[in-house]
């Protein structure tokens, strides 16, 4: 589990392709002391398990699903990449929960700078839209941020100068795919009311006779 505040910013130092799975090593410039082989860490937002690491370096096995549902795959040499390690019980929640699992790629479309923030516009599957809700939160590529606005196949988010330099999206260029994981929360509410559907929709009243109201 993250927050979506990211660490720090490492850089791709090999992405060695195995088969169809691959061996990541990045240039991290988080404490190696406090990272244990077996931790996860969330690399432009899709959780990895550290396999090996040096004082500079932090290695991951990526498997096959990884490298087809997210953007790591065409990650290369020197890329920048958001580094956040878990978060532990008890830390303050300063983003919001993020699982660590891409739910599809997203596409820059359109971006501008006005006094000093940064409009970014994305576009996206409908399947996944449906779950981005104004002034709700999304994670791109790790980084935890606040929804705009939102279209049947888009949205846009505002970037402070803060944000934006402490992260990789400093260099994010119009046509860029990013990793995007929406909120956990609609995802169960979803599902949960899934039973409803089927006989017809959700009403106060079957909301009533469920306890619900």
């Amino acid at each position: 589990m993250f927050t979506g505040l990211t660490e720090t910013v490492g850089k791709i130092a090999a992405l060695d392709r195995r088969g169809k799975a691959a061996l990541l090593r990045v240039e991290s410039g988080l404490p190696a002391s406090e990272v244990a082989i077996g931790d996860s860490v969330a690399v432009n937002g899709a959780c990895l398990t550290v396999t090996a690491k040096s004082e500079t370096t932090l290695t991951f096995d990526v498997s096959p699903e990884s490298l087809s549902s997210t953007t790591i795959g065409s990650l290369r040499n020197g890329s920048l990449v958001n580094l956040e390690r878990a978060l532990r019980l008890g830390d303050r929640l300063g983003g919001h929960i993020v699982t660590g699992h891409v739910d599809c790629i997203a596409r820059l479309i359109r971006m501008k700078e006005v006094s000093g923030n940064h409009i970014l516009e994305f576009s996206l599957p409908p399947a996944s839209a449906r779950y981005l809700v104004a002034k709700g939160s999304v994670t791109i590529d790790g980084i935890s941020l606040t929804v705009n606005s939102v279209s049947a196949e888009g949205f846009s988010i505002n970037i402070i100068p803060h944000t934006f330099s402490n992260t990789t999206l400093a260099k994010i260029r119009t046509g860029q795919q990013v990793n995007i994981e929406t909120d956990i929360i609609g995802k169960y509410v979803e599902r949960l009311t899934q039973p409803w559907k089927s006989g017809g929709g959700l009403s106060m009243q079957t909301l009533a006779e469920n306890g619900f109201i």
